[in-house]
């Protein structure tokens, strides 16, 4: 999806700027890897139908020429209430059946849905923003520490697994290796931007969600 601002800020008279700001998923585009790590400068986009979609989307969005500054928001897993990923994830965790999914070593780029809509609003004000933002949080994050994290928060054991097999079935081979695999993503260049992020430890994100 993207976003479309034109104005012209009191504290600029006579002067007009352009900005446009786009939103892809970062677990789409980086290739799932247990090892690697990417940043905002780290190739991907090219290796199955997901991270060719994504590709698609951030080239459909952007205008041609230098007049505009553009930015793209690659987002990791966000978090937040009242649906969305947690909300998937809530039932059986308060039931006390939650758990890693597959082996759980996977890396899971997640973030709260505060902080996407920050860096976005950041992107859009701060006009020295260019290029890719990855919209995800400075903590790394295994799906096994995410699966306890939130059975913490939520006063709940979390160790039953989610089987692989169980995985490919429900989600078919390309989302399975997603769900599977995972990426360890780095927001290296929001960072350097100077965002300052309100829940960058996951702890604190999922005790806010769930309060």
């Amino acid at each position: 999806m993207s976003w479309l601002r034109r104005g012209c800020p009191a504290a600029m008279p006579q002067s007009t700027w352009l900005e446009r700001t786009s939103l892809t998923p970062s677990e789409a585009y980086y290739q799932p890897s247990l090892t690697a790590e990417y940043d905002e400068d780290s190739p991907g986009g090219d290796f199955d139908f997901f991270s060719n979609l994504v590709t698609k989307w951030e080239a459909a969005a952007r205008l041609p020429g230098d007049s505009t500054r553009q930015v793209v928001v690659r987002s990791g897993v966000v978090l937040g209430r009242g649906g969305g990923a947690i909300g998937h994830m809530l039932l059986p965790f308060r039931l006390g059946l939650g758990g890693p999914i597959g082996s759980g070593q996977q890396f899971f780029p997640w973030i709260h849905i505060g902080d996407l809509a920050g860096i976005l609003a950041h992107a859009l004000e701060a006009s020295h923003v260019r290029g890719v933002l990855n919209g995800v949080a400075p903590a790394s994050t295994t799906n096994a520490e995410f699966a306890q994290a939130l059975g913490t928060a939520l006063g709940r054991p979390a160790f039953i697994p989610f089987p692989s097999t169980v995985v490919q079935a429900v989600f078919g081979r390309e989302r399975a290796i997603m769900l599977l695999v995972g990426q360890k993503v780095v927001p290296r260049r929001t960072l350097a931007t100077g965002y300052q992020y309100t829940f960058p430890e996951l702890a604190a994100a999922l005790k806010e969600i769930v309060a």
